[in-house]
């Protein structure tokens, strides 16, 4: 019989050939699976483990190693301090996305009249759910034009006990709502389609989540275009975008907004992030 001490080691040094935290994995892994915590764990290292646990969990370990991530091995993974269910139908959240919703939240404190919100490409509901959660009063719509991504997001907004305060609409970016909104947020696809194909993220994520066409631009530029009629004077846009299209992303915006204070925004490690579009009232 193998104990979970004995076994965080034997996973650790499968892992360490995959993985820059072995050891956080693999009790990630091991937690997860029995639903306990890390603290529970090394509390009760000398519990033995059966067989067919052993086996389900070595199956985790091997899946991981062949390149499997794992918030898609965990079932769930933390944004903005909240834990949202993923799955391979939605992009898993990355930390540098909370910095949209930093900017975000901050603006909508700053501007408490004006709550008319969306997020566009909403995905796993993260970035809708995080600022529904983070201001009371707040209202936001989450688009995406994924059926089984808005599944997820609804399991997501259930869990958080968000769903009547994030109305979840499938389309076309904005094509079946009408605005105005004050405050826009998109995380879209924006990864060049020649690029995305040499990248390990395509091989699990959603190609739909990452593929933004040959430039990468092809659905902000449409969204652009959208929110000509549908930004509220005074409205504010957040794009988040891929490092290598800061100029462009920029020079699209200041052309269907030549009168906006537009600004690039960059993250903590001063790659640039996110293009904000500020219209004047």
């Amino acid at each position: 019989m193998t104990d979970l001490s004995s076994w965080l080691e034997a996973a650790r040094q499968e892992l360490s050939a995959a993985s820059d935290q072995p050891s956080l994995e693999a009790q990630a892994i091991l937690g997860n699976w029995l639903g306990k915590t890390r603290a529970w764990i090394f509390g009760h290292s000398e519990t033995l483990l059966s067989p067919s646990e052993i086996t389900q969990l070595n199956e985790q370990v091997s899946r991981r190693i062949t390149g499997v991530p794992l918030p898609y091995l965990l079932g769930q993974w933390d944004f903005y301090g909240l834990e949202f269910e993923v799955t391979p139908s939605v992009l898993i959240p990355r930390p540098e996305t909370e910095q949209l919703v930093d900017l975000a939240r901050a603006w909508l404190i700053a501007h408490p009249s004006q709550r008319r919100s969306v997020d566009v490409g909403t995905g796993s509901g993260c970035i809708a759910a995080a600022l529904a959660f983070s201001i009371p009063d707040l209202t936001v719509f989450g688009v995406d034009t994924s059926g089984s991504a808005l599944t997820i997001a609804q399991h997501n907004l259930l869990r958080h006990r968000l769903a009547g305060r994030v109305p979840l609409v499938q389309s076309d970016l904005l094509a079946a709502l009408a605005g105005p909104f004050d405050l826009v947020c998109a995380n879209l696809p924006y990864i060049p389609t020649l690029i995305m194909q040499e990248l390990d993220v395509a091989r699990y994520e959603p190609i739909l989540a990452l593929d933004g066409g040959p430039d990468g631009l092809r659905l902000i530029e449409r969204l652009l275009s959208q929110l000509l009629t549908r930004l509220a004077p005074g409205g504010r846009v957040l794009l988040e975008i891929e490092v290598s299209e800061d100029q462009s992303a920029l020079t699209l915006a200041r052309h269907y907004f030549p009168q906006a204070a537009i600004e690039l925004k960059t993250d903590l490690a001063r790659l640039p992030r996110l293009v904000i579009i500020d219209l004047l009232e």
